[in-house]
């Protein structure tokens, strides 16, 4: 298990880290214009877009699953309402969309959003999609793990670049919900 020291050094190792304010290049824009409401320390740093999928990421820095969250953008409706939720989950788990996603979000039935929609509503690319920017009617669900995690990796919005912050940052969010058991181990 990798621990926040040796996660940060080997990524300063591989990468350039710079205070996430400081490059809004490296940012989608949804993500820039959020980033003061964030409370806490979020660094950015470039990457060759071929590895933006978590696992060649993990792959080309060698880190462990635990170091990184994905956000994944579930839908479902009740009484002609539609509800969505971006649930982050660690790498090593999956949302547990069919049972405490859709009791979260008291809907009969929950998906996925089409990537089409996902990254037209977000103003994130496919495979950058994060929390940060997200827009104000979308819930924010934090798998506790994630909340606990000294470093996490985490989509800047563009496929050419990651975040670097602590679950305890992300738990900060303005619309940020923990949520116990929200995913479940990959088997």
């Amino acid at each position: 298990m990798e621990t926040a020291h040796n996660t940060v050094a080997r990524l300063s190792a591989q990468f350039d880290l710079r205070p996430a304010a400081s490059a809004p290049e490296l940012l989608a824009a949804p993500t820039a214009a959020a980033l003061p409401t964030v409370t806490g320390e979020v660094e950015v740093f470039a990457i060759d877009p071929v590895i933006a999928d978590t696992a060649a990421l993990l792959a080309a820095t060698g880190l462990g699953p635990e170091t990184s969250a994905n956000c994944v953008l579930v839908a479902g409706s009740r009484s002609g309402e539609e509800r969505i939720a971006a649930c982050l989950v660690l790498a090593h788990t999956r949302a547990d969309v069919n049972k405490r996603v859709k009791k979260l979000l008291d809907v009969r039935k929950a998906s996925f959003l089409t990537m089409d929609r996902a990254v037209g509503e977000s103003g994130m690319e496919y495979g950058g999609i994060g929390p940060i920017g997200l827009p104000e009617n979308y819930r924010i669900l934090i798998d506790s793990r994630v909340a606990e995690a000294d470093a996490l990796i985490i989509g800047s919005g563009i496929r050419g670049s990651k975040l670097l912050l602590s679950g305890p940052t992300l738990a900060s969010l303005p619309a940020a919900e923990v949520i116990e058991g929200l995913a479940n181990e990959i088997d």
